[in-house]
C-alpha cells in the first residue's frame, strides 16, 4: 500500500513514519525548503538552538516524551529562578514568584470563572457541549466585558489568553476558549512551568523532532514541493504537486485548516475545515542574545508580563550549554498583528527598546531574531487556528472525519492537546490507525 502525506511537520512525519514502520510506501510532500511546520529551530551563537516555533512540554505529554527518549533526543527544565519583572500599566514591579501585582480576589475570581467554564466542556466533541450554540455565539472578549467587572481582571485577562493561545479574545469563541483550556490539561497545568505544560525543552531545540525523523524517511521526502490539488478514485489518490503527479492508495493531509481548504480536493469536501470566522494564531517570538543570562546576576528569573507590547511577555530561555543567554519574548493576540505590519527594522528596534525598559540593568542585547508566524504563508498562524463563532458547530464534527480515501492530521484534528506538539504527535498515530484499519 501507498500512501502520501502532505506536510513534514510533526503531525505528517508522525504518520509518515509509523506508516513506513509497518511496511507502507510513504511519500512526503512539503511546501517549505525544510521540515518541522510549526516547530523550527534558530541558531543564537555557533551549536546553540532556541525554538522559534514550539517549544515546551509537560509530564502528561506522553507521546512527546516517548518519541523524545526514541529518538535519543534530551530534555532540560525551563529556567524560572529568581524574580519576576511586571509592567502593568503605573505597576511597575519586581517580586518572586510569576504572580501578578494585582488584586488576587479578582483575578482569583477569573480563574473560577474559566474553570467553571472548562470543566463543563466536552473535550471529545466540543459541538455536543452543553449550552454549545450559546457558548460558540460569543466571543471571549464579549463574555470578558460580561463577566469581568475588576479592572485588574480585565487588564490581565487578555495577556493570559495570549500566552494560553496566541489569542485576541475578540477572535475566538468562548466554546473555543474553554475547550483549548481544558484539552491542555486546565487552567493551571497549562499556564505551571514546574509540573505544568511548560516544565520543560527539548536540549537543541524541538526542530530535531521532525529532522530525525525526516532522516529516517530518507529521500521520500520532497521539500518546496506544493500540493495543489488530490484527486481520487475508487481505486486511489492522484495528489499533483508542483512537480507533477503521484498516485497512491490514500493521502494524509497534516496541514492547518486554512491551508487544507486551498487544496483542489476532488470531489468536492462536505464542508470547508474553516470558517469565516477562523482566523491565524497570533503569535511572534523575538529572541534577543546576551552573552550570558546577565538577569541571573541581578536575581532575576528572565519572566515578565507586560499590559503593553510589543513584549507581553518574556522568559529565560538560554541554551542549556550556555554558551549565551536568550530571553524570549511573545507577542500575542492582537499586538502581534500590530507587530508584524512593521519592518524588520522597526521591529527590532521597539523590541530592544522595550527590553531595556523591562530590564534596565541589561546591556543592549548582541542579536536579536524575529519569527513571524502571523505572516507565515505555510503556516497561517502559530500556536494553532484560531476558532471564532460558529466554527465548533459548524466544522468542528468533520475535523478528524476521513473524506473518502483522505485522512486529515495536525494539531487542529486533535481533541487531546489541541494547539500542542503533543496534539500533533496523537494526531499522526490515529491516521495511521485509520489508514490501516480502512485500507
Amino acid at each position: 500500500m501507498s500512501v502520501v502525506v502532505v506536510g513534514a511537520g510533526l503531525a505528517g512525519l508522525t504518520a509518515a513514519a509509523g506508516l513506513a514502520a509497518r511496511g507502507c510506501e510513504v511519500a512526503v510532500f512539503e511546501a517549505r525548503d525544510r521540515v518541522g511546520g510549526r516547530t523550527h529551530g534558530v541558531e543564537v551563537a555557533p551549536g546553540s538552538w532556541v525554538d522559534a516555533g514550539a517549544a515546551y512540554l509537560g509530564d502528561r505529554h506522553t507521546a512527546l516524551t516517548d518519541l523524545i527518549a526514541e529518538l535519543d533526543l534530551k530534555t532540560t527544565p525551563t529556567t524560572v529562578t529568581g524574580a519576576s519583572r511586571f509592567a502593568l500599566g503605573a505597576r511597575d514591579d519586581t517580586r518572586s514568584g510569576r504572580f501578578p501585582p494585582l488584586n488576587a480576589v479578582a483575578l482569583g475570581a477569573m480563574f473560577d470563572l474559566l474553570e467553571e467554564l472548562t470543566s463543563a466542556v466536552r473535550v471529545d466533541a466540543p459541538w455536543l457541549t452543553p449550552d454549545a450554540a450559546a457558548l460558540d455565539t460569543l466571543t471571549a472578549a464579549e463574555w470578558a466585558e460580561q463577566n469581568l467587572t475588576h479592572p485588574d481582571a480585565r487588564l490581565f485577562f487578555p495577556l493570559f489568553l495570549g500566552e494560553m493561545m496566541a489569542a485576541d479574545p475578540a477572535d475566538v469563541s468562548v466554546l473555543h476558549m474553554a475547550f483549548y483550556l481544558r484539552s491542555g490539561g486546565g487552567v493551571r497545568y497549562l499556564n505551571a512551568f514546574e509540573g505544568g505544560a511548560q516544565q520543560d525543552r527539548i536540549a537543541g531545540g524541538a526542530h530535531q523532532l521532525c529532522q530525525r525523523l525526516a532522516a529516517r524517511l530518507g529521500d521520500v521526502v520532497r521539500l518546496a514541493d506544493p500540493v495543489r490539488a488530490i484527486h481520487q478514485d475508487d481505486a486511489g489518490v492522484t495528489v499533483c504537486s508542483a512537480s507533477g503527479e503521484f498516485r497512491a492508495s490514500a493521502a494524509v493531509v497534516a496541514l492547518p485548516p486554512l491551508l487544507a481548504d486551498a487544496i483542489d480536493h476532488r470531489p468536492a469536501l462536505p464542508a470547508r475545515r474553516a470558517g469565516e470566522r477562523t482566523v491565524p494564531g497570533c503569535a511572534v517570538k523575538v529572541h534577543l542574545v546576551y552573552p550570558e543570562p546577565l538577569w541571573r546576576d541581578h536575581g532575576l528569573s528572565g519572566w515578565s508580563v507586560n499590559a503593553e507590547g510589543p513584549l507581553l511577555s518574556t522568559v529565560d530561555d538560554s541554551p542549556a550549554e550556555g554558551a549565551v543567554g536568550v530571553l524570549t519574548g511573545f507577542v500575542t493576540g492582537r499586538e502581534a498583528r500590530r507587530f508584524g505590519a512593521l519592518s524588520a527594522g522597526e521591529q527590532r528596534e521597539a523590541a530592544i527598546a522595550q527590553a531595556g525598559r523591562i530590564f534596565p540593568r541589561l546591556p543592549p542585547p548582541i542579536g536579536c531574531v524575529v519569527s513571524d508566524w502571523v505572516n507565515e504563508q505555510h503556516s497561517r498562524g502559530c500556536y494553532a487556528a484560531l476558532f471564532g463563532p460558529g466554527d465548533w458547530l459548524g466544522h468542528g464534527p468533520g475535523l478528524a472525519t476521513p473524506h473518502g480515501r483522505v485522512h486529515w492530521a495536525g494539531t487542529e484534528t486533535s481533541t487531546e492537546y489541541f494547539g500542542l506538539m503533543e496534539g500533533a504527535i496523537r494526531s499522526g498515530h490515529r491516521a495511521v490507525s485509520e489508514i490501516l484499519a480502512q485500507h
